[in-house]
């Protein structure tokens, strides 16, 4: 069943162009002490930025955003989609859709060596729709992955979980939004575990016209709870849309989201490199409506 009734609210997308270079901003992780991972999966090298970002979760504005600069591991850009932040070894992992594996880092921007063991199906996934999205449950010791289409043979998604040994464990299927026309790119693009064992899904769709005047985008944002069920059951949080006009560029094709406090999540938007001068680097705030009880 979906809600009927979303429970959290989309406030004004902020950006910060003086600090922040133009990207493809795919993901991002909170670190801790207002700090955050994020990637862009045109940078030039494989690695990550990091950013300290304060917010002020009353009004749900973005007050300051510092750029601490790109940690890079030394190798090409594999198409990075996907970052989560490990408390217990200091680490963040990253997805790549161009090889559909996720890779540890340290904070400097090495690689550790290690990575998860990846099932086969995933490793076989289209590379412009594999591993898309990426997030840990730091109480439960699980990651959580899936790709951005059904795979191969599949009409639903794979939310596959990993432990703390980077051994693969159960998966979930997951049934993603039908699109409401051929017209619309769609698929998913984020997931967030949060503290309580549940798990935050971004979906979005993506419409381009040929002339790009009037591109717009449906952005959902699902919460569903991993069990004893093959089956996730999903419930609809908040949904807004975006839209390219002759005097609106808030179009926002929003790909990575995390949960920096209980009360908020924070989204970042891939702008493709700020397409002509048109697109913009968004930061999304959304907020848990007052007298929500869930």
């Amino acid at each position: 069943m979906i809600a009927l009734c979303p429970v959290m609210m989309a406030q004004k997308p902020q950006r910060f162009h003086e600090a922040l270079p133009a990207g493809n901003y795919s993901g991002i992780s909170a670190l801790g002490n207002d700090r955050y991972a994020v990637v862009s999966d045109k940078s030039e090298e494989d690695g990550f930025y990091v950013l300290h970002i304060d917010i002020d979760s009353v009004r749900g504005r973005i007050t300051a955003l510092e750029n601490e600069g790109f940690r890079s591991c030394g190798l090409p850009n594999r198409d990075i989609e996907g970052i989560c932040y490990r408390p217990s070894t200091n680490t963040v992992f990253i997805s790549g859709e161009q090889d559909n594996e996720v890779y540890e880092y340290a904070l400097d921007g090495q690689r550790t060596g290690r990575r998860l063991d990846m099932p086969a199906i995933f490793k076989a996934a289209n590379p412009n729709y594999g591993l898309e999205s990426l997030t840990y449950d730091a109480k439960r010791h699980l990651f959580y992955t899936t790709s951005e289409r059904p795979l191969k043979g599949d009409s639903l998604l794979r939310i596959q979980s990993f432990d703390d040994d980077l051994s693969p464990q159960r998966f979930y299927y997951y049934r993603p939004d039908a699109s409401f026309s051929r017209k619309y790119f769609q698929g998913v693009s984020g997931l967030c575990a949060l503290d309580d064992g549940r798990l935050l899904v971004l979906e979005r769709q993506i419409r381009v016209p040929r002339l790009k005047l009037g591109a717009s985008t449906i952005i959902r944002i699902y919460e569903v709870t991993p069990s004893d069920e093959s089956l996730l059951e999903k419930r609809l949080l908040v949904e807004f849309r975006t839209r390219l006009t002759l005097t609106g560029r808030k179009f926002a094709n929003y790909e990575g989201l995390c949960q920096p406090q209980s009360n908020l999540l924070l989204l970042v938007a891939d702008s493709q490199n700020r397409y002509k001068g048109i697109l913009r680097d968004w930061f999304l705030l959304i907020l848990k409506r007052e007298n929500d009880k869930t």
